[in-house]
């Protein structure tokens, strides 16, 4: 994988001009969350081993370069497999519209099936595609289809791999695949409502083809913690790492940080770092959703509600207080800023995914227009939320399944004597 991700950046580098062989480009999506990179990663490589031909296969991960700073998780299980970050390409370092005008673009599609507006003109270089969310693509001969409604679209790619070229597949490419699926699936626990058949079916032939992958426990618990650590990041970095952002007359972004509120309010710089935050990208109000996890794994959701314009915060405030599908149960807790107000969220299951609709219901009657239409999510501002997010409904919402104090530390000790 080294070898083909070097090659890659040369190819690249040296040779973007009109003239010149295809290129293959596998794209992630727009949050490229551990799957999707995985996925892209992967599928380049096989098309680099199987495809005959003059195209190069090019995965291609659909953020910035600067942006991999807040996929923790992401960087985490490249050094576990021995891969660095500086061998990867990244979308603000490819030029794809200048590759689609020359007509060398061919684009396969991992772990989503529909490019963004933004992306549109792209849209006839599309080959193939291979994910496992909801079908919005419409059947064309021209681009092959692979979309299942599995856990991981790691699990679709193994199979491809195991069915196609079995040969190409080692512990490398293995352990990638493995902690895609052991991840997106919550560590394969019927309980959590994500794992498929298909997904137990081939996490299992990768165990037993593999037999010295990481302990699948330990796996799932180190991915997890890399997840959700923020240790090193200021606070933009903090807001960005997993937001999404509505508008209309007024824009309104709603990161979620995985620390306790009372430890965010802290800084005394605070309401400074926000207002310049909105000032960079444009957000008329911030709303701050938190989670993090008792002793026994049980979530703990907190909200805060950021603007300079008191009007705004509180009729933002009002309307959330007496939400009632769903009622947020928001209880008001002190906070030391005045341009913040902070509460308890008791329904612990109104996820950031149930908090939008509220958020467009609520510019729509604040503008007086009555068109929900009117309001957009952005595209373009912000980094997407990872797929496999808690705050997008994950089953996690309910909490960690649960482990005991003896199994916490079997998984440690797991941990420090494995490969990861």
């Amino acid at each position: 994988m080294e070898d083909f991700l070097r090659s890659c950046r040369r190819v690249v580098k040296e040779d973007l001009g009109p003239a010149g062989p295809g290129i293959h480009v596998v794209l992630g999506n727009e949050a490229c969350d551990l799957d999707s990179m995985v996925s892209s990663l992967v599928f380049a490589y096989f098309l680099s081993k199987s495809a005959g031909g003059e195209t190069l296969a090019v995965p291609l991960l659909n953020i910035h370069q600067s942006e991999l700073v807040l996929r923790s998780d992401n960087i985490y299980l490249l050094q576990q497999t021995g891969l660095s970050a500086d061998q990867l390409l990244f979308r603000d370092q490819v030029d794809l519209r200048a590759l689609h005008a020359a007509g060398r673009l061919q684009l396969t599609l991992v772990d989503h099936n529909v490019l963004p507006s933004s992306d549109r003109d792209l849209e006839g270089a599309v080959v193939q595609v291979i994910d496992h969310h909801h079908l919005e693509r419409s059947p064309s001969p021209s681009c092959l289809l692979t979309v299942e409604m599995v856990g991981s679209c790691a699990t679709l790619i193994t199979e491809h791999i195991l069915l196609k070229a079995p040969e190409i597949l080692d512990q490398q490419l293995a352990q990638l695949l493995y902690a895609a699926v052991v991840l997106d699936c919550v560590n394969m626990s019927p309980a959590a409502g994500k794992v498929t058949p298909k997904d137990r079916q081939y996490a299992e032939t990768l165990e037993t083809l593999f037999p010295s992958l990481p302990q699948r426990g330990a796996l799932f618990t180190s991915l997890q913690k890399a997840k959700f650590d923020v240790t090193g990041l200021n606070t933009e970095q903090m807001l960005l790492k997993d937001m999404k952002a509505v508008s209309q007359s007024y824009s309104v972004a709603v990161p979620v940080l995985y620390i306790p509120l009372e430890k965010f309010l802290e800084k005394a710089e605070l309401e400074a770092e926000l207002s310049a935050f909105c000032q960079k990208f444009g957000f008329d109000l911030l709303l701050l959703m938190t989670i993090s996890f008792t002793e026994s794994n049980e979530p703990i959701r907190e909200l805060a509600v950021f603007s300079l314009s008191a009007t705004c915060r509180e009729q933002v405030c009002r309307y959330l207080e007496k939400a009632l599908n769903p009622a947020l149960s928001l209880c008001p807790i002190g906070s030391p800023h005045s341009h913040i107000s902070a509460y308890q969220q008791g329904n612990v299951l109104a996820s950031r995914k149930k908090l939008l609709p509220l958020v467009k219901d609520f510019l729509v009657e604040w503008d007086g227009d009555g068109f929900p239409g009117n309001t957009e999510e952005e595209e373009s501002v912000v980094p997407p939320t990872p797929m496999n997010s808690l705050v997008e409904g994950c089953p996690l919402d309910g909490g960690l399944p649960p482990i005991s104090a003896q199994d916490l530390q079997d998984k440690f000790s797991q941990m420090e004597t494995s490969d990861l």
